[in-house]
């Protein structure tokens, strides 16, 4: 049984984990595109987010940062829903992720967990954007890994033993913490730990499972639930 003096770093996922993406780009679609359906646009376009990682990580694609990718998800949505947008408008769109809200719990979380372990994002969005999003939800973040870092975007393994190098530790020091089974997978078959936080309303109240898996080391409702776990 993992315990938390084998952990020295907590490794977290961001859009989704840590931050409530639905609302905050709901709110911006609400705002830059009214008389439309914001909230379905804005579930259409994260659905799309995975998809275009793995055609560059296949090598389909060219690497390309994430801001570039989302602006071409968002141009496609928009295309195929008939919603007309000016560059200007998919800009100030693609930049709202900069500025999603953080749950709740996040932030008072992170500075508990940052008593006692080195607490990192690992994302797919760069080091600018996460850097925005910090300031903007005060993310008392230690380290940003960020996927501008590899040139990578999880699942690929270079994200997860790229951070455990970057820190100087064994991947078995690390603990990925996601509130998606699938990154939680990805980290475990690279040696990392894993904890699965509930975020049942991720999907801005579309179904989601949050059962996580028997596998994982810790399962908590939320991050402060986590440290307490921890005992932090």
């Amino acid at each position: 049984m993992t315990t938390a003096d084998q952990i020295r770093v907590l490794a977290f996922d961001t859009f989704g984990t840590v931050a409530d993406w639905f609302t905050g780009i709901r709110d911006a679609m609400a705002t830059e595109l009214p008389g439309h359906d914001a909230a379905a646009l804005t579930r259409e376009w994260r659905r799309r987010y995975a998809p275009i990682l793995a055609r560059v990580e296949s090598g389909e694609l060219p690497w390309r940062g994430l801001d570039d990718l989302q602006t071409e998800t968002l141009r496609g949505v928009l295309a195929e829903s008939g919603v007309a947008a000016d560059d200007a408008t998919v800009a100030r769109l693609v930049h709202a992720w900069r500025t999603i809200p953080g749950w709740p719990d996040s932030a008072p979380g992170l500075a508990r967990l940052r008593r006692r372990f080195t607490v990192c994002a690992l994302s797919n969005g760069s080091v600018a954007l996460l850097s925005e999003m910090a300031k903007h939800n005060d993310f008392g973040w230690d380290v940003i890994g960020a996927s501008n870092l590899w040139h990578h975007y999880k699942p690929a393994p270079e994200t997860y033993l790229g951070l455990a190098r970057l820190l100087e530790v064994e991947p078995a020091q690390v603990m990925m913490v996601a509130t998606h089974q699938s990154d939680l997978d990805a980290a475990r078959s690279h040696g990392l730990h894993t904890a699965f936080i509930e975020r049942p309303a991720e999907w801005g109240g579309d179904p989601k499972d949050d059962s996580g898996s028997p596998h994982n080391d810790f399962h908590a409702r939320d991050i402060e639930d986590l440290a307490t776990q921890l005992d932090v």
